[in-house]
């Protein structure tokens, strides 16, 4: 009795000691991994175009010219970003010398990449930008260039034959910044650089002063006083007068 006692007890034990030994192997359980965060989502350059203004001509010519998906690359695989200077649709219209009809095909694409810069830039960065001379553009440096200015917070473009600010913020997050400008770029490597002066402003206008003439009537209707002239030979008259009857007087007196 005693023996299969122990031998249970000790059956007991080893099955204990084989269920610890178990445990202690088993790997320790881990955390679960975290999911990826969602890739941020890309701007659609023809949405945004389509959408946020009347930007219908200069975005047919990025389409015509390809230029377009140059753009768009740019935004969405490059960590530099872009920046778009975009003409509303009646900068075009407003164009008349020199004219775009008569650029050739691969012009026309130039005049488009002349529009953008190949990096994100917010309005704030445009101070520093502006001191560091001519900016090269996605078309290209040379006479593809433009100059920035920032007057108190106002950027103004110069390419030499277009002098134009930024008038209002289409989009500006990175990587894609759009900025509405009210003329079209035109740069000097395609239109030369014999550039037309600049119109002088117009004067402004020359208001002159009410004239302080006297009326020749007072204000109840008669007719003024006489002048001071007029007085003079009143006096002058008396004073000859005076003179005869001296004179007259004199002679009698000798005569008597």
């Amino acid at each position: 009795m005693r023996l299969s006692m122990v031998f249970v007890i000790a059956a007991l034990l080893f099955l204990c000691s084989s269920a610890n030994a178990q445990k202690a192997a088993s790997p320790p359980s881990l955390a679960p991994t975290p999911a990826p965060a969602p890739a941020p989502d890309h701007v659609n350059l023809t949405d945004l175009l389509t959408v946020a203004g009347p930007f219908h001509t200069f975005l047919n010519y990025l389409e015509s010219t390809k230029v377009l998906d140059t753009f768009q690359n740019q935004a969405n695989n490059t960590e530099e970003g872009i920046t778009i200077f975009v003409p509303k649709d009646d900068a075009f219209k407003s164009l008349k010398n020199p004219s775009l009809s008569k650029l050739t095909q691969d012009q026309l694409k130039q005049l488009c990449l002349f529009h953008a810069l190949p990096h994100f830039y917010s309005l704030a960065e445009f101070k520093n930008l502006s001191q560091g001379g001519p900016v090269n553009t996605y078309a290209g440096s040379g006479g593809y260039s433009l100059n920035f200015t920032d007057d108190s917070g106002t950027v103004h473009i110069d390419s030499g034959w277009t002098r134009t600010k930024v008038s209002s913020s289409v989009h500006s997050t990175d990587p894609v910044a759009v900025y509405q400008v009210d003329k079209v770029l035109l740069p000097e490597a395609i239109f030369g650089t014999d550039i037309p002066p600049m119109p002088a402003p117009a004067p402004a206008p020359v208001v002159a002063p009410p004239a302080d003439t006297p009326s020749d009537t007072s204000d109840n209707g008669t007719s003024p006083k006489s002048s001071p002239a007029n007085s003079s030979g009143v006096v002058i008259n008396w004073g000859i007068w005076s003179q005869l009857v001296l004179a007259v007087s004199g002679g009698l007196v000798l005569f008597l």
